[in-house]
């Protein structure tokens, strides 16, 4: 497959130009977890695989517990769905922990302070959660155990590993951890074997992310390249693979090609989204050559697979404008194809919504970075 018919076919298995899900939990269960630490940003990475999707729809799914925030595959924040959360956490967990070892020690959260302050977690969310961020550090505090930044973010994230805590309901803006045990019920499948779960996990990336290689496979998930092997030597027959000079892809059916109706309409891709984070390479096609400096740090405009330009959005009172920096004229259908999915962002926010051309940068400006919504 050349690279634009890999992107196309992954637009397709992604769901964002395939058979638009149901709702939220169903999105994430799909992709197996979804990169979430800007949590504005995953949601609109959710919502434009759904049809008439609001930013309202997914955080009162999030405030369900149909989709839980969590630390899990890698050391940072995840939407998985709610039946899936132990399970997978049993399973990551003990990669997560290795690759935190190192910053475990360097912002001093011991093996001591890290059991205390889940001690803490544990008898004072059971007592009052969900609580925010900042009542956690004052319970803390009464316990003499005085932390704030990067300590604190790894007493947290050490009690998600652990399956002590999650996401709550968000209080206004402000996010809360409550207990896994209130949020997530024990299932039997929460007690399948590493192979299986596993087998699971992997079954899944390459349904929802494929073609995509083993490399790929690993960066995502945080799993060795012979666990990787393994697993796919005992799904044998349940995954199709393609080889060509750059290696072997792994993709379930339907096979490369599938044509879709929605594979040419327009899409505009959130930072962090699985079509950019949960791959080594290829990530986007880039209709700009040679690649611009610093693109990917970029949210893409996306039109028949090919990437025409990056976008970010400014609030004007209850209007939207999508600023669209392309890299070159678009002809009257694709224009109509950025209109299309302009509107749909804007009904996503519930604003009015336009787009307005910006002229590119200079190769040597650095791109702003700028996110939709700043991190809970």
């Amino acid at each position: 497959m050349d690279p634009l018919s890999t992107v196309r076919q992954r637009l397709i298995n992604q769901r964002l130009a395939g058979e638009p899900f149901n709702g939220a939990a169903e999105a994430v269960r799909w992709l197996g977890a979804v990169q979430a630490q800007d949590f504005a940003e995953a949601k609109w990475s959710l919502a434009e695989r759904m049809d008439a999707c609001t930013d309202a729809d997914v955080e009162a799914a999030f405030a369900r517990g149909d989709i839980i925030r969590t630390h899990l595959l890698r050391p940072t924040w995840h939407f998985v769905a709610r039946e899936d959360l132990r399970w997978m956490l049993r399973l990551s967990r003990p990669r997560v922990h290795a690759l935190n070892r190192h910053w475990y020690g360097k912002f001093g959260a011991s093996p001591e302070l890290l059991i205390r302050a889940h001690d803490v977690f544990a008898r004072t969310l059971a007592g009052d959660g969900p609580l925010t961020r900042r009542e956690l550090v004052e319970r803390l505090a009464k316990e003499g155990i005085e932390t704030s930044g990067p300590q604190l973010a790894y007493f947290l994230m050490y009690a998600e590993l652990e399956e002590l805590i999650c996401s709550g309901p968000r209080r206004g803006k402000q996010h809360t951890y409550a207990l896994v045990d209130d949020r997530v019920p024990v299932t039997a499948v929460d007690d399948r074997s590493r192979e299986s779960a596993l087998d699971e996990l992997v079954i899944r990336y390459f349904r929802s992310h494929g073609p995509a290689t083993v490399k790929d496979f690993t960066i995502w998930s945080s799993f060795s390249v012979a666990d990787t092997k393994a697993a796919l030597q005992r799904l044998n027959g349940q995954l199709e693979s393609i080889t060509n000079e750059d290696g072997t892809s792994w993709y379930s059916s339907p096979a490369p090609g599938v044509a879709s109706s929605r594979l040419t309409e327009g899409f505009l891709i959130p930072m962090y989204d699985e079509t950019v984070v949960a791959y080594q390479d290829l990530r986007i096609v880039l209709a700009h050559q040679p690649p611009r400096p610093g693109l990917f740090l970029d949210r893409a405009i996306v039109i028949d697979g090919r990437t025409v330009g990056s976008w970010k959005r400014t609030l004007n009172g209850r209007s939207v404008v999508v600023e669209a920096t392309l890299f070159g004229a678009l002809t009257k259908p694709e224009e109509e194809k950025l209109d299309h999915v302009v509107q749909r962002f804007g009904r996503f926010l519930e604003m009015e919504a336009t787009w307005s051309k910006v002229d590119l940068p200079t190769p040597e400006a650095a791109p702003s970075g700028e996110v939709i919504e700043g991190a809970g």
